[in-house]
């Protein structure tokens, strides 16, 4: 079940390069469609009290002891889910817009192999098959990022995806070493032969002075590709010139494989380390929800906006997953896939304003909800989860994070407090200076079409329902963050 449903996108997204070029999209589409399928079957079917319903493993290499495992448990199985609904709209937005610049097979299968890629990241229980994902997920978004990216006078997108690079795979190449390490070291405190199956490496802990350094390893290469400030020097560019269905899942989906990665590698192999780094990650995190929200509070382009209140985001996911408590925890692992579930349909909708301003700036737009109020009130349910207005799951999130911080330092929680306020300010001013205000020339307020709506509306919906069952995701993660949580509560 766990390969099938791994393995489908790219089979699909093979079948793309296959047909004409023009009719790309429909083996794409339907490829993500059936994903998202039989993601919600497993989702359906899991069983937090039976986490082993759904897991593989096969011996790939034995002599360095890694295998092909995979598993879902409670904390994947939404990230698993959230990864297959996300890439639905957009494929569909792409198709919708003919993407692809006269390269659509490519671009179906690199956006597929992405998500191949991205399944494989959440799905592996061997940490040398994770960090193997880990490493694939930057090579489709290398090309769709420097292929079909293009900055404001219409130029290619190379600087910026090379930046991107750089940054990324001085991360994935310190992850590599450090996941190697991780192995031995595990190796010579049991005696027994090496094996880099994750529950085996959590059941036989790593040396105390080993788990310093290594943790420092593991943390940069999560922080890069999250990224948090200060290592998200490659952010601005590739925002800037990404095409918007592979923006909307990047932002979406990957930036969660890193702090996944803490919930599910660093905090139970390495519980040492972080306990005594826990202050450290949490000034990090701190310091992140302040940049993020002050730079969205004065940018002007709505991918900025949207970019640098993301970084503040995942300072607040950070924040929630190193207050070390269940509660922190638990509110960080909702905020994923609430950030996840609001960025997609924002960062369409950014689509759908440049195409009626022919801008993605706030400075000559206002009024486009004349005509269009069914565009507007989407737009609007989406802003309302960004600035996390209370009803709103992002309110839930952000509630139950502020509250697993109170109780490590009511100092760092108050401070965090203040990137609330400014959301607040960025995102009303975003959502005002878009849909409110007199109608400049040139700008067409219309209506969203039916099949724009088809392609947004179901992700707003799941938002909207979240908002009033919050338990459908937080009662069955509850078990595996308390899990990882008393790994680290356990120490002394």
């Amino acid at each position: 079940m766990l390969s099938i449903l791994l393995w489908l996108p790219l089979v699909f997204g093979i079948v793309a390069l296959l047909v004409p070029a023009a009719r790309a999209w429909v083996p794409a589409l339907a490829g993500t469609a059936l994903t998202l399928v039989l993601a919600a079957v497993v989702a359906v079917g899991f069983d937090p009290g039976d986490p082993g319903r759904y897991a593989e493993s096969v011996s790939w290499i034995p002599e360095l002891g890694i295998s092909y495992s995979l598993a879902i448990d409670g904390l994947s199985v939404f990230l698993v889910l959230l990864t297959a609904l996300a890439w639905v709209p957009a494929v569909a937005f792409a198709a919708s817009r003919n993407a692809g610049d006269g390269r659509e097979r490519l671009f179906y299968f690199m956006l597929l192999l992405g998500e191949t890629a991205t399944l494989g990241a959440f799905l592996a229980s061997d940490l040398i098959l994770f960090v193997l994902f880990f490493d694939l997920m930057i090579v489709p978004f290398y090309f769709l990022f420097g292929l079909w990216g293009r900055t404001r006078d219409g130029a290619t997108a190379g600087g910026a995806t090379t930046k991107m690079i750089i940054y990324t795979l001085v991360g994935s190449l310190l992850m590599l070493v450090a996941a190697v390490a991780v192995g031995f070291s595990a190796e010579e405190v049991s005696g027994k032969p090496i094996s880099y199956s994750i529950p085996e490496l959590i059941a036989r802990g790593i040396g105390e002075s080993d788990q310093y350094w290594l943790f420092w390893l593991f943390a940069l290469a999560f922080f890069i590709k999250m990224p948090l400030f200060p290592f998200n020097g490659w952010m601005p560019d590739a925002y800037r010139v990404a095409p918007l269905p592979a923006l909307a899942v990047f932002s979406a989906v990957l930036s969660k494989v890193g702090a996944y990665g803490f919930l599910r590698v660093v905090l139970p192999v390495m519980p040492d380390a972080a306990e005594l780094f826990q202050t450290a990650i949490l000034i990090f995190a701190v310091v992140s929800i302040i940049y993020g929200s002050a730079i969205a509070f004065t940018k002007i382009d709505l991918r900025m906006i949207i970019g640098f209140s993301s970084v503040a985001q995942l300072g607040f996911i950070t924040l929630g997953i190193f207050a070390l408590d269940e509660t922190g925890a638990n509110g960080a692992l909702f905020q994923m896939i609430n950030h996840g579930l609001v960025v997609v349909p924002a960062i369409l909708i950014v689509g759908l304003i440049a195409e009626r301003t022919g801008s993605e700036d706030l400075g000559p737009m206002g009024g486009l909800a004349k005509n269009a109020p069914i565009f507007a009130v989407i737009f609007l349910i989406v802003t309302m989860a960004t600035l996390a207005i209370p009803g709103s799951p992002n309110f839930i999130g952000e509630f139950l994070i502020l509250n697993g911080t109170f109780q490590v330092s009511v100092a760092i929680a108050i401070v965090a407090s203040v990137g609330v306020a400014l959301a607040a300010y960025y995102a009303l001013r975003m959502y005002q200076r878009t849909m409110q205000n007199p109608l400049p020339p040139g700008s067409d307020s219309r209506e969203i079409s039916l099949r724009d709506a088809l392609i947004i509306v179901p992700m707003v919906l799941v938002l909207v329902i979240l908002a009033f069952a919050p338990q459908i995701v937080l009662g069955e993660t509850g078990d595996a963050v308390s899990a990882v949580v008393e790994k680290v509560g356990q120490l002394g």
